[in-house]
């Protein structure tokens, strides 16, 4: 079974706190003119299975069901639910 893209991003936070080289790498990304493709590349360099489109689609399918759950009463997108690369990537830097 294939893991999703919350699994692999769950697995290279835990992976990237204990080592410090690829936490490194992983932040250099954040500088680059093209962040969020060489993020997806340095990763799947890596052997984590993170893709750009599936990358922005996570969050929004998250803000989308809590949508969805509220029976309409939800009319607003939350804000800050729909980025799993920002979320990512505040969790990295405060370990």
């Amino acid at each position: 079974m294939q893991n999703t893209i919350e699994q692999e991003l769950d697995r290279l936070l835990k992976d990237a706190k204990a080592n410090q080289e690829l936490k490194s790498q992983l932040i250099a990304t954040k500088h680059s003119d093209n962040p969020v493709e060489d993020f997806c590349n340095l990763c799947q360099k890596y052997g984590y299975d993170i893709k750009i489109g599936e990358l922005f689609a996570v969050g929004q399918d998250a803000n989308d069901a809590k949508l969805r759950s509220v029976n309409g009463g939800g009319v607003n997108a939350i804000d800050g639910w729909d980025d799993a690369y920002e979320q990512f990537f505040l969790t990295l830097e405060w370990t």
